[in-house]
């Protein structure tokens, strides 16, 4: 361009810095590029009694735990309901034995479980993370060992802040140590769905558990102190993956933890003597507890955020607050994207919740879900298969038949013993040549010899496919063939 001018310009001062900073003589100048944590001390009780979302909370917590540390003590058919003995490879599942070839089940069961959480956040945004996620459970248990020590919200502020004592110290090594016990009797119960728990609880109380066992214990024990106990919320905000990709699974129509910013700005306490209206403020009091119940210190106020986990314990708060102050519930309730733009009732909300996308995760997880129960109720407690001799392909008998020979590898994947039949078919006079029936325990497996014979005019040139059968003589259900081939010699 003609006639252009370079303008120089002079580099600004970094935040924070004054020009009277930047005149004096050089020195070295520390500049934060992240913030200090702030310590978060979530209030728990708005009011005498909990509010209808803490209750459902702590339904879930409940619920949760006692599924968690109760199942493994199951007893079913005399042994532990439900474990995954990796050492055996087998996993027990109440009724069913599973094995490394049953891993297609187990498939199954993972994909049913993100098409669930898949379906759930469409319709109701993070109700896992709020509800049922171990981080979120966990945390809520270590908050209420702590409440129940230290005392409530401000006097564990006051705790914190004071100059250590006796006193502090005393209450401190109080709540590490039941911390710990929660979480070594957390890492324990984990560590029972791998290990036999009776057995390990006995090794445990006479020092005489193996290493991997100790080892897990400790780790998954650290893990919940460490997470549960200091790190908190920081796991939602920057470990959790969920936090991240939710977005991607929301729409306008998602059901979400929401302020109703018409109805509540402007913001203030406002005064008793005339309306709010008249004073030109919204319901919104200012009084900060649904900040202050927050369990990753939002404040729900400024809209949608990752860190929200839709535990909904701000929405509790804030219709006490409405009800204290005689305004209607509701200022902060579960809502969606569309229905605060267009002004829906709770009928319009509910009517867009059966959209497309919802409707193909309930029909994949449906279908699924039914595939699942179908390959469980059809499945066959038995597994054949058919490893032919190697070092002997075929030879010529005394009786001058052609013999063939091969190991059957025979799984009983059910739990009782059965007596099983051997036939074999495919080739005109094929016989078998060896013990025709064998007796295998439950959930073992047995190699068996198998010798097939047949007459040298029978066989065709080559190869010849034959077929050969495993039947349980106690339950003619249960039944496999398996095909090979036959060889004959060369003439």
């Amino acid at each position: 361009m003609d006639n252009a001018v370079e303008v120089k310009r002079a580099p600004s001062a970094p935040v924070g810095v004054t020009k009277a900073a930047l005149q004096a003589e050089p020195r070295e100048i520390e500049l934060q590029l992240y913030a200090k944590r702030e310590e978060i001390y979530p209030r728990q009780r708005i009011g005498d009694s909990l509010g209808f979302f803490q209750k459902w909370r702590w339904a879930a917590v409940w619920a949760t735990q006692i599924v968690f540390y109760g199942l493994p003590w199951l007893q079913w058919n005399g042994r532990q309901a439900l474990l995954f003995d990796l050492a055996a490879r087998k996993f027990y599942i109440f009724g069913m034995v599973m094995w490394p070839q049953d891993i297609i089940y187990l498939t199954a069961i993972l994909i049913i479980a993100a098409l669930t959480l898949f379906l759930f956040t469409a319709i109701g945004g993070r109700l896992w993370c709020g509800y049922a996620c171990p981080q979120t459970v966990y945390t809520e248990i270590f908050l209420w060992i702590e409440r129940h020590i230290e005392g409530d919200r401000a006097k564990r502020m006051r705790l914190d802040k004071e100059p250590l004592s006796a006193r502090k110290l005393a209450l401190k090594t109080f709540k590490h140590g039941a911390w710990i016990a929660v979480a070594l009797w957390t890492g324990f119960t984990f560590v029972g769905y791998f290990t036999p728990i009776r057995g390990l609880a006995v090794e445990v109380a006479t020092f005489a558990a193996g290493g991997w066992s100790l080892f897990w214990i400790l780790f998954y024990g650290f893990a919940t102190y460490g997470n549960a106990g200091w790190m908190r919320e920081q796991v939602c905000k920057y470990m959790c993956p969920y936090a991240r990709f939710q977005s991607a699974m929301f729409d306008p129509d998602t059901l979400i933890v929401t302020y109703d910013r018409e109805r509540g700005e402007p913001r203030g306490a406002g005064s008793k003597k005339t309306t709010r209206p008249e004073q030109g403020l919204g319901d919104c009091v200012e009084c900060k507890l649904c900040v202050q119940v927050c369990p990753t210190g939002i404040d729900i106020r400024n809209g949608l955020q990752y860190e929200c986990i839709g535990c909904a314990e701000c929405i509790d708060a804030c219709n006490y607050v409405m009800g204290k102050a005689g305004m209607p519930k509701g200022l902060i309730r579960y809502s969606t994207e569309r229905a605060l733009t267009e002004h829906y009732a709770a009928k319009g909300i509910w009517g867009h919740v059966l959209r497309p996308r919802v409707l193909v995760y309930a029909a994949i997880l449906l279908a699924v879900t039914a595939a699942l129960f179908v390959a469980v109720a059809v499945r066959v407690p038995l597994k054949v298969d058919v490893i032919r001799d190697r070092g002997a392909l075929a030879r010529e008998a005394e009786d001058g038949r052609i013999e063939n020979t091969y190991r059957l590898q025979v799984m009983n994947t059910a739990e009782r013993g059965q007596a099983f039949g051997i036939t074999a078919s495919g080739l005109p006079g094929l016989e078998l040549a060896s013990e025709p029936t064998f007796d295998l325990p439950g959930a073992t497996t047995r190699s068996v010899l198998v010798r097939l014979r047949a007459r040298p005019e029978d066989i065709p040139p080559g190869s010849s496919k034959v077929v050969i059968g495993v039947k349980s003589l106690d339950d003619p259900g249960v039944a496999v063939e398996e095909k090979t081939v036959f060889l004959g010699l060369k003439r």
